[in-house]
């Protein structure tokens, strides 16, 4: 088992920027970042796998980036010129195996979110 602890959410305008950090329990081979606004579902970020390069969506290209400090166990997401559709919960997952599609569902494990809210 793998706990998985978000923090860094808050309520910025638009155009600020903000840092997600994601606390693993030890470490894990793939993780990633998803979001969920109300009434949508829940969509994929970004993510990075072990010595891999990031995948992202094409919503947050060039806005966010996304990176890991395996001494610390820790996956981080960089938000960058926010906008009000950004606004949305994240969440963390990790998975000990490689993920095929990295922005898909197929994570074993899922932290409880952190609300990020970016107004107008």
């Amino acid at each position: 088992q793998v706990q998985l602890v978000e923090s860094g959410g808050g309520s910025v305008q638009a155009g600020g920027s903000l840092r997600l950090s994601c606390a693993a329990s030890r470490y894990i081979y793939n993780m990633g970042w998803f979001r969920q606004a109300p009434g949508k579902e829940r969509e994929g970020v970004a993510a990075i796998a072990a010595a891999s390069r990031a995948t992202y969506a094409d919503s947050v290209k060039g806005r966010f980036t996304i990176s890991r400090d395996a001494a610390k166990n820790t996956l981080y997401l960089h938000m960058n010129s926010l906008k009000p559709e950004d606004t949305a919960t994240y969440s963390c997952a990790a998975a000990d195996y490689y993920v095929s599609a990295p922005l898909g569902q197929g994570y074993q494990y899922w932290g409880q979110g952190t609300q990020v809210t970016v107004s107008s």
